[in-house]
């Protein structure tokens, strides 16, 4: 295939996806996210919206600094004051870009922006200017760019590619298009911009419809060569176009889509479990990376498998990083056993104390267990991580439930070293349990989400309990699993106080930001 027919994949998790609601990642999970990325092949990485707070300028200079393949990018709105948060967090990169954007609807100039179209014109040629002058690699994006007038848009696109701009980028901002309608935009830009071809066309997509991955798909069909997109479809609302979606349906109908990406697909499954970790868990059945993505149990499904397994699958669970079979481990499995294991499902910078503490656990489960799966060891392991770095530690826990009294919780944590015990009344077991939290550690917080799901099939499986908190305006998520709901469900709150905790502990002085709400396309 020639150079044309190259898709850039354009990943904007650790910024618009860490946007999504409890989606927040501390800096040691970007870089390890990073790193994933940068291996899985990755054309560019958006670090982050520099501007936005210390944090992400901070996650932005790092990242930027490891990358050895990918290149970083920041976002900035059209103001001078961002392009140089960009290029100060970006500058010590061998190549970098930077990604800058204005609303240009009618209605996000009026009611957003309150500016007409001939100030939005002037902000697009100078802030390209700007940017051009520090890099070679700018990218411009029209937020909101599916409402915005057809014949406006062609004339933004031409003058944002001759103040300098390399790559023009399509957002579809609030998932409002749909393919046929995507498909008139870009060939329009295509067949009307006369200096079209000195810039790469690209497509940013919402789900707000449930279409982001078939509008990306209709746009790359149309001429854009380059698609922004996230791992597990993350972002805000409904998320953005999922970059395993996306590479996997190129790769699988490659008959209709005849592109190709520099995408390891074999990583998928590796990079999507790194992302979950750090934000929420994966839908059961979403597309690719889904628990069940490649998981049969009707009758005639498995009928049609064991014959011949094109029947009933589309691409193979290995070219995505997903191994066939999951039930290897017992409780006769040694810790050497354990350790391969542990690699094989991607653990590969794991510390020794975390491996012996999810070994004793993993023991333990196997004599309540009559199979232990993948994803149970898995869980183990998330679970040690976590209780590596809490301040706050779940001792014993003793809970009184059932009818004719009232549900009772008897609790001890270790709290900064300190051992302290106390007994709470609730309305239900998970109610005591959290008012014994909050006795022995008092603190004010809003509890927006208690999610439980099985981590495998069967009334022995592990719980596993998705808990997001909220506390100033920022949110935390913590996850535990356990065969024991109501200890998953201590744990996982937990979880969630020591991460707000460490985030308490480790927030800077906060400077002067502007008014203006510091959001993405």
């Amino acid at each position: 295939m020639s150079d044309k027919d190259k898709v850039f994949i354009f990943d904007t998790t650790m910024r618009d996806g860490e946007q999504s609601p409890g989606a927040s990642m501390s800096l040691e999970e970007k870089i390890q996210i990073s790193r994933v990325f940068d291996e899985l092949g990755i054309d560019i990485i958006e670090a982050g919206f520099p501007i936005a707070s210390p944090g992400d300028f901070e996650s932005v200079k790092a990242i930027s600094k490891i990358l050895k393949n990918s290149i970083p990018a920041g976002l900035s709105r059209a103001s001078k004051k961002d392009i140089d948060a960009c290029h100060e967090a970006l500058k010590s990169a061998p190549r970098f870009r930077i990604h800058t954007f204005i609303s240009t609807s009618a209605l996000h100039m009026k009611h957003k922006l309150n500016k007409t179209p001939e100030q939005v014109l002037d902000a697009i040629k100078e802030s390209v200017t700007y940017a051009r002058n520090l890099t070679d690699d700018v990218e411009w994006s029209c937020e909101d760019g599916t409402r915005t007038d057809m014949d406006f848009m062609c004339k933004i696109v031409e003058l944002a590619i001759n103040s300098g701009a390399k790559t023009i980028n399509i957002p579809d901002t609030v998932g409002y298009t749909t393919p046929s309608e995507f498909t008139k935009i870009i060939k329009t830009l295509k067949n009307k911009v006369p200096n079209i071809d000195k810039a790469i066309l690209s497509v940013h997509c919402h789900n707000d419809l449930g279409l982001a991955v078939a509008n990306s798909l209709a746009g790359v069909s149309a001429g854009a060569r380059q698609v922004e997109c996230t791992i597990n479809g993350i972002g805000e609302r409904a998320g953005n176009a999922a970059l395993e979606e996306i590479v996997m349906a190129i790769r699988t109908r490659n008959d209709l889509m005849p592109f190709t990406t520099g995408i390891k697909t074999e990583l998928l499954s590796k990079a999507s479990k790194v992302v979950s970790n750090a934000t929420f868990p994966v839908q059961f059945n979403k597309a690719i990376v889904g628990k069940n993505a490649f998981a049969h149990e009707a009758g005639i499904h498995q009928d049609g498998m064991l014959k011949n397994r094109e029947t009933y699958e589309i691409m193979t669970p290995e070219s995505v990083g997903v191994k066939k079979t999951s039930l290897v481990m017992g409780k006769h499995s040694g810790r050497h056993a354990f350790k391969e294991k542990l690699s094989d499902l991607g653990y590969v910078d794991v510390t020794d104390d975390v491996i012996q503490t999810a070994f004793g656990k993993f023991k333990i489960l196997a004599d309540k267990k009559k199979h232990v799966y993948d994803d149970d060891i898995a869980a183990l392991v998330d679970d040690s991580m976590v209780l590596e770095k809490n301040v706050i530690n779940l001792k014993s826990l003793k809970v009184f439930a059932g009818t004719g009294e009232p549900q009772k919780a008897e609790m001890t944590l270790d709290v900064y070293g300190e051992v302290k015990k106390t007994s709470e009344t609730g309305d239900g077991p998970v109610d005591a349990i959290f008012k014994c939290i909050k006795v022995l550690y008092p603190h004010d917080v809003k509890l927006l989400l208690y999610q439980v799901h099985a981590v495998t099939e069967g009334t022995d499986a592990q719980a596993t309990v998705s808990v997001r908190i909220e506390e100033n305006g920022k949110t935390t998520v913590g996850q535990a699993a356990d065969t024991d709901t109501l200890v998953a469900s201590a744990n996982a709150y937990l979880s969630a106080l020591n991460k707000m905790i460490i985030k308490r502990d480790k927030t800077a002085p906060e400077i002067e930001q502007d008014k203006e709400k510091v959001r993405g396309i």
